[in-house]
C-alpha cells in the first residue's frame, strides 16, 4: 500500500518527443482529418443529390402549373365568349320585345 501511495503522488515524467514519434502523431492526426473530410464530402454529395431531386421536382411542378394556367386561360376565353353571346342574345330579346 505504501508503494501505491508513492506511485500516485509521484510526478509523471514525460519523455522528450523524438522526431519519429512526432511524425507518427502528425500522420495519425492527418489520417483522422482526412477521414473526417471524406465523411463530410460524402454527406455534401448526398445533400447535393437531394437538392437535385428537389429542384427536379420543382421543375416538374412548375411545368404542371404552366399547363394548368394555360388550360384555365383557354377555359376563361371560352366562358368570356359564351358570356358575350348570352349578352347579345339578351340585348336582342330586349330590343325585340
Amino acid at each position: 500500500m505504501l508503494e501505491t501511495e508513492t506511485l500516485a503522488s509521484a510526478d509523471v515524467v514525460t519523455f522528450p518527443n523524438s522526431n519519429e514519434r512526432r511524425l507518427r502523431v502528425a500522420l495519425r492526426n492527418l489520417d483522422a482529418a482526412l477521414a473526417e473530410q471524406r465523411e463530410a464530402i460524402a454527406l455534401f454529395r448526398a445533400e447535393l443529390a437531394a437538392l437535385g431531386t428537389a429542384v427536379s421536382g420543382l421543375g416538374d411542378s412548375a411545368q404542371t402549373l404552366k399547363e394548368r394556367l394555360h388550360e384555365a386561360s383557354e377555359d376563361t376565353a371560352l366562358a368570356r365568349d359564351a358570356a358575350l353571346r348570352l349578352q347579345q342574345t339578351a340585348e336582342a330579346m330586349t330590343q325585340a320585345g
